[in-house]
């Protein structure tokens, strides 16, 4: 999303500062940039434990949730269990070991770190990743690679694809073993997408049940198909978006997803819906007004304003309905 997210004085709207990084400021102007990393102070984790920054990995549904989401300044969600980053705003190092990239949209803090990721993957001698991006910003991001290999001198070895959005056309990518991904659509400022990721499974027709394995294989071998295809909705990201994806009847295997991890930018009453709408981006009164519709196990919630400090965040999900508390958690890095 755009810096200007926040009703704030000119030169603040230009970079949002988190409540909680002015004590990183206030150590930087008296040690210098070579202090940042030591003067961070740990914050608190859901269990009252202290936890540093770099250390807020959630545990889902069998699935690691990392990464950073910060509204305005980086995102980038990864599954590690599934060789993924969604989005990639700064390229933090951890994403770096990820195969797969899969972009919502063209802002800044969504794609801005997407030829640092390829780079760093050649300086490591690692295979070339797969990066994914809606099909209308495909072109732009050759063009992107290009000049970056102009300047920097390197390959940047890749494989860009672009897969639309739209229902009729069905566009999806194997990730092997077991895995597709879907685009799927989200309603931000700028065109944007959002990703499902399927496990795909081969079960026996019902007809075939109890048959004895000689006589299974003998139909196998004339060429009867005797599984149907299974395709269960595992993970979805929604990226930048307003609530209108939860309505698309398009997108009913999102809802269904074992994990949703979607954006809610705005908390509380101190921002309207109204604002929040004007920006792409999702209220979290919106969410409650909707809960009857997710049947997720699990909902991890990102891309908080960074007028928010960590326990405000972790406040509003507390004060959820209990329909929705009960599964949802935020991803708090960097607050």
């Amino acid at each position: 999303m755009p810096f200007s997210l926040s009703p704030s004085p000119p030169l603040l709207r230009l970079l949002p500062i988190p409540r909680h990084s002015f004590s990183v400021v206030k150590a930087l102007c008296i040690t210098g940039m070579s202090g940042m990393h030591a003067s961070t102070a740990p914050a608190d984790s859901h269990d009252g434990s202290k936890a540093t920054r770099r250390n807020k990995r959630l545990e889902v549904e069998g699935y690691a949730v990392e990464g950073i989401s910060i509204g305005g300044q980086e995102t980038c969600v990864m599954i590690p269990q599934l060789r993924v980053a969604f989005d990639i705003g700064r390229c933090p190092q951890r994403a770096i070991s990820h195969d797969f990239l899969f972009i919502s949209h063209a802002h800044m803090d969504h794609i801005g770190g997407v030829a640092m990721y390829v780079a760093t993957r050649g300086l490591y001698k690692m295979k070339p990743p797969t990066v994914i991006v809606p099909a209308c910003i495909k072109l732009t991001v050759e063009k992107l690679f290009d000049i970056h290999r102009a300047l920097d001198g390197s390959e940047l070895k890749h494989e860009l694809i672009g897969l639309d959005n739209i229902i009729q056309i069905g566009e999806e990518f194997s990730m092997g073993k077991n895995l597709l991904v879907k685009p799927f659509k989200t309603y931000h400022v700028i065109p944007s997408q959002g990703y499902l990721i399927y496990v795909v499974k081969q079960k026996l027709k019902a007809e075939y049940v109890g048959l004895p394995g000689d006589e299974i294989k003998k139909l196998k071998f004339s060429g009867i198909e005797i599984t149907d295809v299974i395709r269960s909705p595992e993970v979805a990201f929604t990226g930048d978006t307003m609530v209108d994806f939860i309505v698309d009847e398009s997108n009913l295997d999102v809802l269904r997803a074992k994990v949703l991890i979607m954006e809610a930018t705005f908390l509380d009453q101190s921002v309207s819906i109204e604002h929040a709408r004007s920006f792409g981006h999702v209220h979290l009164s919106e969410v409650v007004a909707l809960a009857d519709r997710f049947h997720n196990k699990a909902i991890v919630l990102i891309h908080f304003s960074a007028r928010y400090g960590q326990e405000e965040i972790l406040s509003a999900i507390k004060n959820l309905p209990e329909s929705l508390q009960s599964r949802v958690s935020a991803l708090t890095e960097g607050f």
